[in-house]
C-alpha cells in the first residue's frame, strides 16, 4: 500500500486539530514503504504532570501515542480513523524534552488498522512503547466505492 498522504498535508490535516496543536506537533518524517511516520512534540506546562516538574504527564504521552499512531495510519488512508483500543507501556519518565514517536503501521485491514509507537525524548531514550487499534471499517467501505 502507497502513501496517500504527503508531509505537508499530513502536517496541515494534524494542524486542523486544536486539541493536537497543544503538542505542537511536527512531522518529521514519512516513510511509505516501511509503513512509518516520525512526529516531534514539544513539551509546554500544559501538559506537565504536576506544575514546575517539568516532566510529561502519563496522559499527555498516551495522547502522543494515539495521535502518532492515529496519523501513521492516516498516510495510508488518507483520514485520520476513530481509535478502538489503546495500550500504552511507560518506561522513564520524559522531564525536560520534547518527545518523538515513531509509528509504525503493523495491519492496514478492512475492519480495524493496527500500528505500534516508540516514543523517545530528546536524548534519544525510549521513553513509553504503545501498540493502538484504530476502527478502519468506515474508511474501507468509502475507499470500496460502498
Amino acid at each position: 500500500m502507497s502513501a496517500i498522504l504527503s508531509v505537508p498535508q499530513l502536517q496541515e490535516m494534524i494542524g486542523r486539530s486544536r486539541f493536537h496543536q497543544l503538542f505542537r506537533p511536527d512531522v518529521l518524517n514519512l516513510d511509505a514503504d516501511g509503513r512509518r511516520l516520525a512526529i516531534r512534540f514539544a513539551m509546554a506546562p500544559d501538559l506537565e504532570r504536576q506544575p514546575d516538574t517539568k516532566q510529561w504527564h502519563g496522559g499527555a504521552v498516551s495522547a502522543v501515542v494515539d495521535t502518532a499512531g492515529c496519523y501513521g495510519l492516516a498516510v495510508l488512508t488518507g483520514e485520520p480513523l476513530p481509535t478502538i483500543d489503546l495500550r500504552v507501556d511507560y518506561l522513564r519518565p520524559a522531564i525536560e524534552t520534547d518527545l518523538t514517536a515513531v509509528a509504525t503501521v503493523r495491519k492496514a485491514g478492512r475492519s480495524v488498522g493496527v500500528v505500534d509507537v516508540e516514543v523517545s525524548d530528546d536524548g534519544d531514550n525510549l521513553v513509553a512503547l504503545g501498540r493502538v487499534a484504530y476502527s478502519a471499517s468506515g474508511w474501507q467501505q468509502r475507499s470500496d466505492g460502498s
